[in-house]
């Protein structure tokens, strides 16, 4: 079970946000370089990038900042990136930047072809985010709920060759309230690819549940709030998961 350190970057900075909201946020660190390399010497496997303004923007906006994690990490371990990837030549511009993979979510709905020619062009390393409630998947920064159900979609995008799935329990993310373990692992169970749960985790706790059920097809959870405001130290969770993958 991978613990993923979320580095969520809006205006080049490291932030948190509560449910989505830009004007909910809360600065992190300046120097996300640094925040990524100290998640790596803390036993982190792989990172999880956000870029904020470009998922609002619909294209790229914190390449700057990205680099500079890249460079930070140097190779070490992969990361993961979303936020306002909206063509081919943004993907082949990331992976040339020496991101691992690229996480794509609105567009992924919106357009599934586009998807669909980014799994084709890039077999291997493309991501789908989900981010939904109640079971129906939300677009554009959470602020539209769709009618599609997410298991239907996950399917469907599995088919096109998606490498994984990563799955948001919107109502629950940046609140510390636990992971959605039930929705999550449904998903799970309909997809032969992997899952990586994310919104909620607060705790040793929620590590432990995500554990227990990571042989449905859980791979990892991605956690940002909890990790920066000390509810879980992230060494800790990762050496727990470990222990408990053995």
């Amino acid at each position: 079970m991978l613990i993923i350190p979320a580095i969520d970057l809006k205006d080049g900075h490291c932030v948190r946000l509560k449910q989505g909201l830009m004007e909910e946020s809360t600065v992190f660190s300046e120097d996300p370089g640094a925040m990524a390399r100290h998640w790596v010497d803390q036993g982190g496997k792989r990172l999880h990038l956000v870029d904020l303004n470009g998922a609002f923007a619909g294209k790229p906006v914190n390449e700057g900042a990205i680099k500079s994690i890249v460079s930070a990490v140097g190779g070490d371990i992969p990361i993961q990136l979303g936020g306002g990837i909206r063509d081919l030549d943004t993907i082949e511009r990331y992976l040339d930047d020496g991101i691992s993979y690229v996480i794509i979510g609105t567009a992924a709905v919106k357009n599934p072809g586009f998807l669909h020619e980014a799994c084709y062009a890039f077999p291997g390393q493309i991501m789908v985010g989900l981010d939904a409630k109640d079971g129906k998947v939300a677009v554009d920064g959470w602020s539209k709920l769709t009618g599609h159900d997410v298991i239907d979609l996950a399917k469907k995008f599995e088919d096109y060759g998606v490498e994984s799935i990563v799955y948001t329990d919107i109502g629950r993310d940046g609140m510390l309230t636990g992971v959605n373990i039930e929705a999550t692992v449904a998903l799970a169970q309909a997809l032969t690819i992997p899952v990586i749960a994310s919104g909620g985790v607060t705790n040793l706790d929620d590590v432990r549940k995500l554990c227990a059920v990571a042989k449905e097809g859980i791979i990892g959870t991605i956690t940002g709030r909890a990790i920066y405001e000390g509810t879980l130290n992230f060494a800790a969770a990762q050496a727990l998961a470990d222990e408990l993958s053995a």
